[in-house]
C-alpha cells in the first residue's frame, strides 16, 4: 500500500471512529434497550450490557470476559457478567443483545435515506476485517444480524466500535499501559470510577503521553486493516454512511 493508500485510509478511520464509537454509546445507555431487556427479563441495564456483550465470546466465565473487555476492574465485571447471565445464560444475552440493538436500528434508522447502501459498503467492510487478536469483534460479527436494514445498520455500528476498541486494547498493552492506567491516561478519574475501579487513584501524568501513542497506533492498524478489506473507491460512500447514520442518532 503506497503513501498516499495509507493517507486516505487513515483520514477515514479519523473521521469515522468518533461517531461510530457515539452510535454505539447510544445504544447502550439507551432507554430502549433498558425497556427491552427489562421486558426479557433483565431487570439491571448493566448486567444485561456486561452478559450480552460478553456473551458474545460463547458460554465462558467472568475472568474471560475481563480479559476481553480490557479496561473495567475484574470485580464490577464479575458482579454484572455472574448476574446478567443468571437471567438467561452467556449466549441466551448476546442473542438479546444483538436483537436489542437490531431493534433500535429499526427505531431510529427507518428514515435514513440510502440505507440500503450504507449497509452494503458496512457490511463488506465488517465482513472482510481480519480478526486476530480482537475476539468480541468476532463474536459480534457472527452474531445473528437483522433482516431489516436498518436493523442491521445498528448492528454494524457495533460491530464497527468492538473492532476499534479491540484493537486500541491491544494498543494500550502494547504501549505498556495497565487497564486502569488506560482509563486514567484517555478520560480520567471519573471513567476509572465508573469503569468500577476504587480511589485512591496512582499519579498518571509521567505516563499520559502513552495514551497518544496508543492511539497513533490504534489507527495506524485500523487503517491498515480498512485498506485491506475495502477499496479506495469505496472510502467516501463508507465515510458518508457513517455520519449520516451519526446524524439520525439521538
Amino acid at each position: 500500500m503506497g503513501t498516499k493508500e495509507q493517507d486516505a485510509a487513515l483520514a477515514v478511520v479519523k473521521a469515522t471512529s468518533a461517531p461510530i464509537h457515539d452510535i454505539g454509546t447510544s445504544a447502550y445507555l439507551s432507554p430502549d434497550i433498558a425497556a427491552w431487556a427489562a421486558e426479557w427479563g433483565w431487570s439491571n441495564p448493566f448486567a444485561f450490557y456486561f452478559a450480552g456483550r460478553g456473551g458474545m465470546l460463547g458460554d465462558v466465565g467472568p475472568d474471560v470476559v475481563t480479559s476481553a473487555f480490557g479496561w473495567f476492574a475484574p470485580p464490577a465485571v464479575h458482579a454484572m457478567y455472574s448476574e446478567g447471565i443468571g437471567v438467561g445464560g452467556a449466549t441466551g444475552a448476546a442473542a438479546r443483545m444483538a436483537e436489542a440493538h437490531g431493534k433500535w436500528g429499526e427505531k431510529h434508522y427507518g428514515d435514513v435515506e440510502g440505507l440500503e447502501e450504507i449497509v452494503a459498503v458496512t457490511e463488506d467492510l465488517v465482513d472482510g476485517l481480519e480478526g486476530s487478536a480482537i475476539p468480541l469483534f468476532v463474536g459480534w460479527r457472527e452474531a445473528d444480524r437483522s433482516e431489516s436494514p436498518s436493523g442491521r445498520a445498528a448492528q454494524l455500528m457495533q460491530i464497527l466500535r468492538e473492532w476499534r476498541g479491540g484493537i486500541h486494547l491491544v494498543a494500550t498493552t502494547a504501549v505498556g499501559l495497565s487497564p486502569l492506567e488506560a482509563i486514567l491516561t484517555n478520560e480520567g478519574p471519573g471513567q476509572a470510577k465508573f469503569f468500577g475501579w476504587p480511589e485512591p487513584f496512582p499519579d498518571f501524568a509521567a505516563i499520559k503521553e502513552r495514551h497518544d501513542e496508543a492511539e497513533e497506533i490504534t489507527d495506524r492498524l485500523c487503517a491498515s486493516a480498512l485498506a485491506d478489506a475495502l477499496s479506495g473507491a469505496r472510502y467516501s460512500g463508507f465515510e458518508a454512511g457513517v455520519a449520516t447514520l451519526r446524524a439520525a442518532t439521538p
